[in-house]
Formats: structure tokens, C-alpha cells, sequence
């Protein structure tokens, strides 16, 4: 027996509401609700949320840090109806503004932001380690940083001729970011989430 599932299209997934708080990514047109996580996926990324409003603050730079707020349209096996909600974005000021009153999902014709990050979790691994790593690198979003508190590590994947070249830290290996380079973060703050 064939269940028929109607798809969403990118506009069609702009404006739906089911008349709750719940948020959904659309992956090939179904929409996929997204999961709370555990206490540890909210401690990281609301972390790196705050360090990196922090490190803006201290250069003076005209970006934001921004958790769970952000949509991104993707590309995703040629199609065009799959929109991603990263667990933290970093975009310019601009872009942010420029979302204020619509929603707040960046298609594909606007410019990229400047950092995603995605906070593994046992459901998420194999997409956040494949299809958005994919994903991303085609949108061309500079750096991608894959935050796993299951393996114990980060990976942060810089863009270089449209594709990721990746790099792995443990333990008090300080994290080398193109975005923020002068950061003395390590992967250890990070996985543990404390300062």
C-alpha cells in the first residue's frame, strides 16, 4: 500500500502554519519537524550563540549571531524545495534586517551568510555530516562547523573552490576559524559549553 504525500513547494512552505509553535525544515517537499534535542544540543548552540555576539561586539563588525531563527532555502538533488533551519547562523546586519519584515528564510537568490552550525544529535548525524555539508557547500556559506557531543568533536569545513576542506579538534585543541580568527575558543569550551 502507497501513501500519497502532497509536497510542499519553497512558497507554499514560506506561508504554512499548523497553528503551533513547532518548526519544520522541508526536505524535498515534506515537511520534517525539527526535534528540542537534549539539554547538551541547547546548552551548545545557545552558547555558541553568545560567543560569537560576543566576538562581533569586540571587532565592531556589522554582523549577528543568531540561533534557531534562521531558514536558508537549499538546493538539494537538483530541486529547489528543501529549506534548511541551521542551530546557529552568522550573518551581516543587512541581511538580518533585510528579513525583518518577511520571513526569515534566505532564498537562494540573495547572498549566503557568513557561518552555519549544526549540533549533532543521534538523529541528525547522517545529515549534518552529509546532506548539509553538501548543502551548504553549494549555497557557498563560507565555514560550517559540525559541533558533535557524540564523537567528541568539532569539525569546522571551510569553503575553498566550492567545495569543504574539513578540519578536526578535541580535547584543548583551540579552534581555527577564517571567520573569527582571532578566537581562543577550544573544542572542549565548546563541547562542554562553559567559558
Amino acid at each position: 500500500m502507497t501513501i500519497a504525500i502532497n509536497k510542499l513547494s519553497f512558497a507554499d512552505y514560506c506561508s504554512y502554519t499548523d497553528g503551533s509553535d513547532r518548526r519544520y525544515e522541508l526536505v524535498d517537499g515534506e515537511l520534517i519537524p525539527m526535534s528540542l534535542g537534549t539539554g547538551q544540543h541547547g546548552a551548545i548552540a545557545e552558547y555558541l550563540n553568545e560567543i560569537f555576539k560576543t566576538e562581533i561586539r569586540q571587532r565592531n563588525l556589522s554582523w549577528t549571531a543568531k540561533d534557531m531563527r534562521i531558514g536558508v532555502q537549499s538546493p538539494r538533488g537538483g530541486r529547489w524545495d528543501t529549506s534548511r533551519i541551521p542551530d546557529v547562523t552568522v550573518l551581516t546586519l543587512a541581511q538580518w534586517k533585510s528579513l525583518s519584515q518577511r520571513e526569515a528564510i534566505i532564498p537562494l537568490n540573495e547572498a549566503p551568510p557568513l557561518l552555519f552550525v549544526e549540533v549533532v544529535s543521534e538523529s541528525t548525524q547522517s545529515t549534518d555530516y552529509r546532506s548539509k555539508r553538501s548543502e551548504y557547500a553549494i549555497l557557498e556559506i563560507p565555514e560550517y562547523w559540525i559541533v558533535d557531543p557524540l564523537q567528541e568533536r568539532v569539525t569546522i569545513c571551510t569553503l575553498f573552490d566550492r567545495y569543504y576542506n574539513e578540519r578536526i579538534f578535541t580535547n584543548g585543541d583551540r579552534l581555527i576559524s577564517s571567520i573569527f580568527p582571532e578566537s581562543t575558543l577550544t573544542a572542549e569550551q565548546v563541547l562542554r559549553a562553559e567559558n
